[in-house]
């Protein structure tokens, strides 16, 4: 299946969802309900280490809750952090591909279900194979500053990921989902690598912020999508792990720098501490927030809405039987 067909898939996802589809919640925060610890440079991907039904139960969890496009556990899983911990090269890439894998035997297992259910409101969830950003995989909270160095040029951010990508790629998700990017410099090295490798998977691109106007480095939207603009292998771009208070307004500044659909997935509103390595108290969105702001996200023309750090289920599942409130026929079909 070319790119071509391979967009159409998200494209008739979202129509089927009415206009907009509902993307998974917090990964990481799910797994540490359930008792992992992750407090680790690698985060959640210790659990494709250590716990793999525990990854499959979580990704069960977000899809009763009604995802519609469950994104993998590899966020933080790179090459280089798997070798740091004594695997091998053979065993890092086998991990990543088994990120996907898990993430697609879930939703098989879960659409195999339901299926066979008469008058139920489920679509057949897409998989996102997750793609951190390289501030992710340095876990010094730089993916919130976008400070990486004079020393990380384009060639250096193309080697980090390029690897990576392929590895994911050869494990055929639906989507792939670049998270957290914030600069411009990380987004072109995507945009590029996708464009020299041909790859036939359709991507969206997220960036994050911290000042609801602008990327972490500074930089404008308007600077940051100008590569993406020009891809035909970028489906969708948007904004992840930024408070939900900036999201009215993002939507409002992308939907004016872009025609590509949208997509979000802010957190809770807690703040993340990169050095300290904890979440600190802010002002935040509940579940009952989640449900009475996204909506008004898909008027403002958002096509994915999710969540990100600190949702869960039980956020997802708001945000879902609200946008799911105004379809006209239950019980869609495959």
């Amino acid at each position: 299946m070319g790119l071509e067909k391979k967009s159409a898939l998200l494209e008739d996802l979202i129509e089927k969802c009415g206009g907009c589809a509902v993307v998974d919640g917090g990964f990481a925060t799910q797994l540490e309900i359930h008792g992992a610890a992750i407090n680790d440079p690698l985060w959640s991907a210790v659990s494709l280490i250590k716990d793999h039904e525990l990854i499959k139960r979580v990704h069960m969890e977000y899809l009763e809750a009604g995802a519609d496009i469950v994104v993998t556990s590899s966020y933080q899983a790179t090459i280089p952090g798997f070798l740091s911990r004594g695997l091998s090269m053979e065993e890092s890439e086998s991990l990543l591909q088994k990120s996907v894998k898990l993430a697609v035997e879930a939703r098989d297992r879960f659409w195999d279900k339901v299926s066979k259910t008469s008058g139920h409101s489920y679509n057949r969830a897409l998989v996102a194979a997750s793609i951190g950003s390289y501030g992710a995989y340095l876990a010094d909270g730089s993916e919130y500053s976008g400070s990486y160095g004079e020393d990380v040029s384009l060639d250096k951010l193309k080697d980090f990921h390029r690897r990576r990508i392929q590895v994911l790629v050869e494990a055929s998700p639906d989507l792939l989902a670049f998270e957290t990017i914030p600069n411009k410099l990380e987004a072109q090295a995507c945009v590029e690598l996708l464009e020299e490798g041909n790859v036939e998977i359709p991507a969206w691109i997220c960036f994050t912020s911290v000042d609801g106007e602008n990327a972490p480095s500074g930089e404008s939207f308007e600077e940051c999508l100008e590569a993406l603009n020009k891809s035909s292998n970028i489906c969708a771009v948007g904004i992840n792990c930024a408070p939900p208070q900036f999201m009215d307004n993002l939507i409002r500044k992308f939907s004016k720098l872009t025609n590509k659909a949208i997509v979000v997935y802010p957190n809770s509103g807690e703040v993340w501490d990169g050095k300290a390595k904890k979440w600190l108290p802010s002002q935040c969105f509940g579940d009952a927030e989640f449900e009475m702001f996204a909506p008004k996200w898909r008027d403002l023309g958002a096509k994915l809405i999710g969540g990100c750090c600190r949702t869960t289920p039980s956020t997802i599942k708001a945000i879902s039987r609200d946008l799911k409130r105004k379809m006209s026929s239950p019980g869609k079909k495959d």
